[in-house]
């Protein structure tokens, strides 16, 4: 568990030396910033969707993950999770929510969460999961010189997350194949595509990038299915 450890650690700083760093920062450039940071959002996730071999699946999980992400209103959960956060720890930021939902959706969704993390509860070794730390670390100077303390926070979710999948690895590892793996990854860079465009603002409506988590657990249900389609026939 040292990886997920320092992987909060690592935010927390990150978040921290950000958010001082913000008030010296003008409007300005801090646009500027915000929009540059928005474009390496994209960066990342259009580089992690190409690794697909699969598009069908890719296409199906955001199609019905969306669906299922609506219907429960994981996006007005989230919001309300950063908006009492807000109210209870920082009052006086606007962009205290929009960092946290985005901190914690941009550290949480991605191959090297899952993997690292599995390495962590199954053999101890926290090699991924420091290397991702140091990455968060500097995304979370960049995202809290932008919105505030909020990023903080988002290092308790994504610890929760992390430490679950490490505590669950004897059980979760049999069934995440590295061609799993991959296209879980995938999904989750459609998201992280989706995140950006929101950061730009170049969507007519703020993409509802919550309610398409259940996205990335379709890929998980659809090769036992597959298998057991092709078993039949």
């Amino acid at each position: 568990m040292l990886g997920v450890w320092v992987n909060f650690a690592t935010v927390v700083a990150g978040g921290i030396v950000g958010t001082l760093l913000r008030g010296g920062i003008g409007e300005k450039y801090r646009q500027t910033i915000n929009a540059g940071l928005a474009l390496c959002v994209l960066l990342i996730g259009l580089s992690g969707a190409l690794e697909t071999q699969n598009v069908l699946i890719v296409i199906l999980s955001v199609v019905i993950g969306s669906a299922v992400g609506e219907w429960l209103r994981i996006e007005r959960g989230i919001d309300r999770m950063g908006a009492w956060a807000q109210r209870r720890f920082s009052r006086g930021d606007a962009g205290f929510a929009t960092g946290f939902v985005n901190a914690t959706l941009l550290f949480a969704v991605g191959s090297m969460a899952v993997v690292g993390s599995l390495e962590a509860g199954l053999s101890d070794k926290a090699d991924t999961l420091l290397a991702k730390a140091a990455l968060d670390g500097v995304s979370a100077i960049i995202f809290a010189s932008s919105f505030g303390i909020g990023v903080v926070f988002s290092a308790i979710p994504l610890t929760l997350y992390q430490g679950g999948i490490a505590l669950l690895a004897g059980v979760l590892a049999p069934l995440l194949t590295d061609e799993l793996i991959r296209e879980i990854s995938a999904v989750g860079s459609i998201l992280i595509l989706a995140l950006g465009l929101n950061m730009l603002g170049v969507t007519k409506e703020r993409i509802r990038v919550g309610n398409m988590l259940p996205a990335i657990l379709v890929p998980c249900a659809y090769y036992p299915i597959a298998q057991w389609l092709s078993g039949l026939f």
